[in-house]
């Protein structure tokens, strides 16, 4: 019995081993309240891409200054994090909704030029940051 026991904890520590890795990683992170890629640099929002849509309003030239954050093709959307199909089909990353921006203008981790831009483009804060009375 106890073998059996055993043998049952094992395969459901396999399985959730299995199912964390299906999940794959995040494809950003929050370093000094603001979301980064895995290279570090700043994500950024664009007010026009209508939160939840599905959709990106910035395309062509706009997408050349403002490239979007792309998946591999293994990755799954997960948490907070969806993936939207682009009108040139690719995908894009979105954070709660909204897709995720690099800014071609950032020249290393830390950067954060694109902020405030046309007052249309933002970084993406940590909740905590946000909300009055945060440190």
């Amino acid at each position: 019995m106890k073998t059996g026991k055993a043998i049952g904890w094992a395969l459901a520590g396999l399985l959730i081993i299995a199912g964390c890795a299906a999940l794959g990683s995040a494809p950003a992170s929050f370093s000094g309240g603001v979301l980064v890629n895995s290279a570090g640099m700043t994500l950024y929002t664009f007010d026009n891409d209508p939160a939840g849509s599905g959709k990106s309003m910035c395309i062509d030239s706009c997408a050349a200054l403002w490239p979007p954050l792309k998946p591999t093709a293994e990755d799954k959307p997960h948490g907070d994090y969806t993936l939207i199909t682009r009108a040139d089909g690719s995908r894009q990353w979105a954070y709660k909704g909204k897709p995720l921006y690099l800014w071609t203008k950032d020249q290393k981790p830390g950067d954060k030029t694109g902020d405030g831009f046309n007052k249309v483009w933002h970084v993406v804060e940590e909740e905590w940051k946000m909300m009055p009375g945060g440190y």
